[in-house]
């Protein structure tokens, strides 16, 4: 170690330096625990070492040490506690004089203390109520543990005396509880509560469909479920075994929804739709029409043609902003779950429909189930999501803000097909030349983000020609993998005949020669007949 140049100490010197460089000159000069001291501290202590005055030593830790009279009042406690000893113990077991003389101390420092003994109840195991068997350790055998049995998952201690069952499609609101929806995914005097604490321990997603018992409480509030029995139909032992729908995988749709019903006269827009615009499980599809286009019974066609041929398929139509008439219309015309928010009713309410809606069909298609919602109209669901949502500060053409565009490309792009199974088809109307702004954007927006688009030709619709469908402008996106070699042929020549004349007159010419055939099968043999006879006059098609 170095030694120190105390000439060259000064306070000066010391207080110029820093903190480091004074702990180095404190070890080297003796001084204890320096890194513990502040700076002051540290300066003071060097100068006193530079004066002759030795550092003090450390104080160690610990309790302090005890003084006598410490000693003396523990020596006085204890005789007290000795003095206070039941004498019931004394007399169970008389001392002889003989023992007394042999056990006495040869001086009276120590006192001696003598113990109770503790009766027996006192020393029995303690209770334990919180568990529903307790065995002794002196009472196993082999020191093996005693087999408790359990009850089954999900199954739930509680008195089912005085309840009811309830069932509905679960909503969860954000503050973690939710309610069971059991009329038309709205509130209804028949809705019952869920906690939050059962919506946790059992993993429930908004949208499952559950089946339980439920407590009827005071009037004005909605029942309690106190127990579940069954979510989606299932026992609760396989809650937790669920795909999530954001994970699974989607593909192009590869399985055709087949829209012509065999044997029976077909409309003509179904059959249209079949060739020119195939629709696949899984497709993400949007009807384009302005007003009074058909759009509406075109859907109607749809779900009639859908519900008849793949009755397995979950069918479910979500009119939003509608008229009421429209819906009472559209339940007596279809197999199908209808679903709805007139426009007398307010926005939000259009808004959360539509969000129980979706989450609904991720359940089923979680199982693997294939459902086809048709969505009526995409439009008016981003008007109504634009009045709701909070202000972004930036607004589009129109008055639409982009946020509020989010909600409605999240449901529509919800569509797709799963590998492995399970797929969801969403069919959406968008309205266009109605005079807003606001829809033109909106349907720019969406524009892209569809696979599949039949649009509707007002001119047509107002020469009374139904279907109104333009047919060159529709289509699907890897159509090939719909259609067989034959009805692709026949697309490609329709398009051809389409494309070298005028549209509307050769769309005319087209639904004639499909109201002279029965099957597409014959309207495609047709096709070809004209298009070969039409090259052998000369045209290049």
């Amino acid at each position: 170690m170095e030694r120190i140049e105390w000439n060259d100490i000064t306070r000066q010197s010391l207080e110029n330096n820093n903190i480091f460089g004074l702990r180095d000159i404190a070890r080297r000069a003796g001084v204890n625990s320096p890194t513990i001291m502040k700076k002051e501290l540290l300066v003071e202590a060097i100068l006193k070492v530079k004066e002759g005055i030795p550092p003090q030593p450390p104080q160690k830790r610990g309790s302090k040490p005890r003084t006598i009279s410490a000693v003396k009042e523990d020596y006085d406690d204890s005789e007290q506690s000795a003095d206070k000893v039941s004498t019931e113990a004394l007399e169970t077991e008389p001392i002889k004089p003989e023992e007394s003389q042999a056990q006495a101390p040869a001086t009276p420092t120590e006192p001696e203390i003598t113990v109770a003994p503790v009766k027996e109840s006192e020393t029995a195991q303690p209770e334990y109520p919180n568990r529903r068997t307790y065995v002794p350790q002196q009472s196993r055998p082999n020191g093996q543990r005693p087999r408790i049995e359990r009850k089954p998952f999900g199954e739930e201690d509680v008195s089912l005396e005085g309840c009811e069952e309830r069932s509905g499609i679960l909503e969860i609101l954000p503050d973690g509880y939710g309610f069971l929806r059991a009329d038309n995914f709205r509130n209804s005097p028949k809705d019952s509560y869920v906690s939050a604490i059962k919506i946790r321990k059992l993993g429930l997603r908004a949208g499952d469909y559950i089946k339980g018992y439920c407590k009827i409480s005071s009037e004005g509030k909605p029942p309690a479920i106190v127990s579940i029995t069954t979510v989606n139909g299932k026992d609760l032992s396989n809650v937790y075994n669920r795909k999530n729908f954001d994970t699974l995988i989607p593909i192009f749709p590869n399985n055709r929804l087949r829209l012509e019903i065999p044997g029976i006269r077909n409309e003509l827009a179904v059959r249209a739709i079949d060739l020119i615009s195939p629709i696949g499980k899984g497709q993400r599809a949007m009807v384009v029409s302005p007003p009074k286009a058909g759009k509406t019974t075109l859907l109607k066609m749809i779900a009639n043609s859908i519900s008849v041929n793949y009755p397995e398929v979950r069918l479910m139509v979500l009119l939003i902003d509608e008229r009421p008439e429209e819906v009472t219309d559209m339940q007596r015309s279809i197999k199908g779950e209808v679903i709805y928010s007139t426009f007398d009713e307010e926005s939000d309410n259009h808004i959360k429909v539509a969000e129980l809606v979706l989450a609904r069909a991720k359940r089923l298609v979680e199982e693997g189930e294939d459902v086809v919602i048709l969505l009526d109209s995409l439009t008016r669901m981003a008007r109504a999501n634009n009045v709701i949502v909070p202000s972004s500060g930036k607004t589009l053409s129109g008055g639409v803000d982009p946020v509020s565009l989010y909600f409605p490309k999240r449901f529509f792009g919800a569509a797709r097909n799963i590998e492995y199974g399970g797929s969801l088809t969403i069919i959406a109307t968008a309205l266009i030349d109605t005079g807003s702004r606001m829809d033109d954007i909106v349907y720019e927006e969406f524009k892209g983000t569809g696979n599949m688009e039949i649009h509707l030709d007002r001119k047509l619709s107002e020469k009374r020609i139904f279907p109104a469908i333009d047919l060159l402008r529709s289509g699907t996106r890897k159509e090939e993998l719909l259609l067989s070699q034959k009805e692709l042929e026949g697309a490609y020549a329709m398009r051809r005949l389409l494309s070298a004349g005028d549209t509307q007159e050769t769309a005319e010419t087209i639904i004639n020669v499909m109201t002279k055939t029965l099957t597409n099968d014959d309207f495609i043999a047709q096709i070809n007949m004209q298009l070969m006879g039409l090259r052998k006059q000369g045209f290049r098609l």
